[in-house]
């Protein structure tokens, strides 16, 4: 397979990847030809994504979304990433007539008063930064895992995405928090810091929170929110458009 262009090729992929270790899948990938990109949020499991693409010296593009309001030990992390693995990390932030445009209309911190206006400010700082980073790409390699939350449960190892146009790869969609901290600890890949401090799952400062014992992995973002299936729309799409490989 050289080119991913349907469902059904996205669903031949998807049962490949099942039978592959991490490694595996990752070369595959990096072997089907186009433009790859690995989108790192710096988070346990991509970090474990970034070692494997570093040691193993993949072609996969490794970029991550420098919002602005991100911890500053995610931003520290970013540098060390960089120099453990010799690579070069691509840094794409919001346009600051976008966030400026946000301010205006909600307020700097205005995605504490509405759903709505937390949906504009995602939009605004992740949503068209991705868009940026995936422009040219022919595949999105993602650290999504079944194990994060139940709006996550059916995570496949690869799927089309017909609104980018474009294959999403999730390699870790099988692994669980386990065995992501098992593989840290023997290779030595550096994590965020704020992982022992309660924050499994880690976006911008204002939107995240330490969890509490018993709590999901992404009970700690957009806390105030009540929706159970939260996102912040990098990984939703409208009803009935995203194909699922299974």
């Amino acid at each position: 397979m050289t080119a991913i262009t349907s469902i059904e090729d996205a669903a031949t992929l998807n049962s490949q990847l099942a039978s592959l270790d991490l490694a595996g899948r990752l070369s595959l990938v990096a072997s089907l030809g186009g433009r790859a990109v690995f989108t790192t949020s710096l988070g346990i499991e991509d970090q474990v994504i970034t070692a494997e693409i570093g040691n193993h010296r993949l072609p996969i593009e490794v970029a991550t979304l420098q919002t602005g309001r991100l911890f500053p030990e995610t931003l520290a992390l970013i540098d060390e990433t960089e120099s453990q693995y010799d690579i070069n990390i691509v840094r794409y932030e919001p346009e600051q007539a976008d966030i400026d445009a946000y301010a205006a209309k909600f307020g700097l911190n205005g995605f504490y008063e509405s759903v709505e206006a937390r949906h504009a400010c995602c939009g605004a700082r992740k949503l068209k930064p991705l868009a940026r980073a995936l422009s040219g790409a022919s595949i999105w390699i993602t650290g999504l895992r079944r194990g994060q939350s139940a709006n996550r449960a059916d995570t496949p190892f690869a799927e089309f995405d017909p609104e980018r146009n474009l294959i999403k790869v999730n390699p870790l969609a099988d692994w669980d928090i386990d065995a992501i901290r098992a593989y840290v600890a023997e290779n030595s890949v550096p994590v965020n810091p704020l992982h022992a401090r309660g924050y499994p799952s880690i976006g911008c400062e204002p939107c995240t929170r330490a969890i509490k014992p018993g709590e999901p992995e992404r009970a700690g973002r957009w806390w105030w929110e009540n929706d159970e299936k939260r996102e912040c729309g990098l990984h939703v799409h409208e009803e009935g458009a995203a194909a699922t490989a299974q």
